[in-house]
């Protein structure tokens, strides 16, 4: 938890961003794996950005202007990602990515920056990961084979 505090007209107001955790686990070759992130309000997204730290470039997606921008995107990404729901609606700003492979194990970080309107003024926040996720893909353990014997 991250703890802010901003002074204005003379009083304290006291924020709290909470990043959220989850751990997920899936099997090469699996498709619509969905990376859950929420908007931590009501206010329209600007731009949401998935980025997976230990990678380079480490976006995975970018999303603003309604769409997808995959101008510095990580090429392993390419084509296998999107938003689970490209309007947004009810601040659902999770990722789906298809085709999993084993390299796709990491974590991943959701960003979202919004437009906060101050007076006259607007401007962009920027955002601290509102969500974390841990994708761990592995083939699935305790496999066994059965044989016809005659």
């Amino acid at each position: 938890r991250v703890l802010m505090f901003s002074k204005s007209l003379s009083l304290y107001h006291c924020l709290f961003n909470v990043a959220f955790h989850k751990n997920i686990s899936a099997v090469p070759g699996q498709n619509n794996v969905s990376l859950p992130c929420r908007l931590p309000n009501n206010k329209p997204a600007v731009v949401v950005k998935w980025t997976r730290p230990d990678l380079e470039p480490e976006y995975v997606l970018l999303f603003r202007d309604e769409q997808p921008d995959p101008e510095n995107q990580h090429p392993s990404f390419r084509k296998r990602v999107e938003l689970q729901d490209r309007r947004m609606e009810d601040g659902d700003v999770s990722l789906l990515l298809s085709n999993v492979t084993t390299n796709d194990t990491g974590t991943y970080e959701c960003r979202v920056f919004q437009r906060e309107a101050t007076g006259r003024k607007r401007r962009t926040l920027t955002s601290v990961p509102i969500w974390t996720v841990f994708l761990d893909v592995a083939p699935p353990t305790g496999e066994f084979s059965w044989f016809l014997c005659s």
